[in-house]
């Protein structure tokens, strides 16, 4: 059995701009956990192979995906599809979010204009 605690993996900035801590990455998926501070915005891109949902825990913003535009807040999730461009905005207070990337996050499937 693996199991990981949120409370000891170091977080980091992917490409996008966002500060994750990779709680999980296996051959087929990964788990992170997102923090964007309020007005905070990630660089918006795309992944040409990984699907991935974003759960709200905390918070919430403005995301947007291939150019529809929606305020998304905590208890929603939602679904990126592989090849969609998007970039999520921090609200008032900022979000944290889980992210579920299959197959998993790789800086190498993330891409820019």
């Amino acid at each position: 059995m693996r199991v990981t605690s949120s409370t000891t993996v170091e977080p980091f900035t992917t490409k996008d701009g966002s500060t994750i801590r990779e709680l999980m990455h296996t051959p087929s998926q990964s788990l992170a956990e997102a923090t964007v501070a309020p007005g905070q915005a990630t660089e918006r891109h795309y992944h040409a192979r990984s699907e991935e949902l974003y759960s709200f825990l905390e918070g919430g913003g403005e995301l947007e995906i291939d150019g529809e535009v929606r305020a998304v807040v905590a208890g929603e999730t939602i679904l990126i599809s592989p090849g969609a461009w998007h970039t999520f905005t921090g609200g008032s207070v900022g979000a944290r979010f889980l992210c579920c990337c299959a197959p998993p996050y790789s800086d190498d499937d993330t891409f820019f204009s």
